[in-house]
């Protein structure tokens, strides 16, 4: 269920011990000429609505939020159309925004970001730690890519990456009208000087995607958009079923 869509009352009998509170994570990010720019909010979207199925029919109740669609883009950050929030920003308002779930009588948490930048989930990171000074809860943040590239080397190379085979097939899955393959430039395996901070990273990620987007499909897509959601749903559970906040 959508948490805006509620009403007041709705919420107040929403609230429980087996209910679950899903935040997905977006970010406006450049991925090559072939993905939109809002890559990285439909995936956990998908992933959402796709865990609400499979945890209501295990009798747990799934609440998810609406979703934040603004992350920090350290890499693509001068490609067109990236609009990158500072960690401080994003770690201020997802703090708050966790802190009232719990203000709410929310125990459970689940903070799931399509974007899986070092800096932006490290303040994500931090945005729950904080949040969890001011009560008790158990709060989960990951990326969707923390499940999806453990399973690199089965049917997606190993150097496939952002923007890649793997992103493109799932974007291809949930939404093909906004995929223009016919725009990639083929593979591309961009090399950045190790432990730099870059000014204009964009003159060695000149493509602003890693792997092969050429060899996406939709059926890979469905697949992985599924395994994931498989995969988070169990972890969801087994938070749920954890007695200690």
């Amino acid at each position: 269920m959508k948490l805006e869509e509620m009403t007041s009352e709705e919420f107040s009998n929403f609230v429980d011990s087996l209910a679950v509170v899903i935040l997905p994570i977006g970010a406006v990010e450049g991925h090559g000429w072939h993905l939109p720019l809002n890559t990285d909010t439909v995936q956990p979207e998908k992933v959402a609505r796709e865990v609400e199925e499979i945890l209501e029919a295990d009798n747990y109740k799934v609440l998810i939020a609406p979703t934040l669609n603004y992350g920090n883009c350290r890499t693509t950050a001068n490609f067109p159309g990236t609009i990158s929030i500072t960690p401080d920003s994003l770690r201020s308002v997802v703090r708050d925004i966790l802190t009232e779930f719990m203000r709410h009588g929310l125990k459970n948490i689940v903070v799931l970001s399509g974007h899986a930048g070092s800096n932006h989930m490290a303040a994500l990171r931090m945005a729950a730690g904080e949040a969890l000074k001011t009560g008790n809860a158990k709060i989960m943040v990951l990326s969707d890519y923390d499940i999806a590239y453990k399973h690199l080397g089965e049917e997606v190379p190993k150097d496939d990456g952002h923007g890649g085979m793997l992103e493109t097939s799932r974007v291809m899955a949930i939404r093909p009208d906004l995929v223009k393959l016919e725009r990639s430039q083929g593979e591309s395996h961009p090399e950045l000087p190790p432990y730099r901070i870059l000014k204009n990273p964009e003159r060695y990620f000149t493509k602003g995607y890693r792997g092969y987007p050429d060899r996406a499909s939709e059926e890979l897509g469905r697949k992985m958009n599924q395994m994931i959601a498989e995969e988070l749903a169990k972890l969801i559970e087994d938070m749920i079923e954890e007695t200690v906040l």
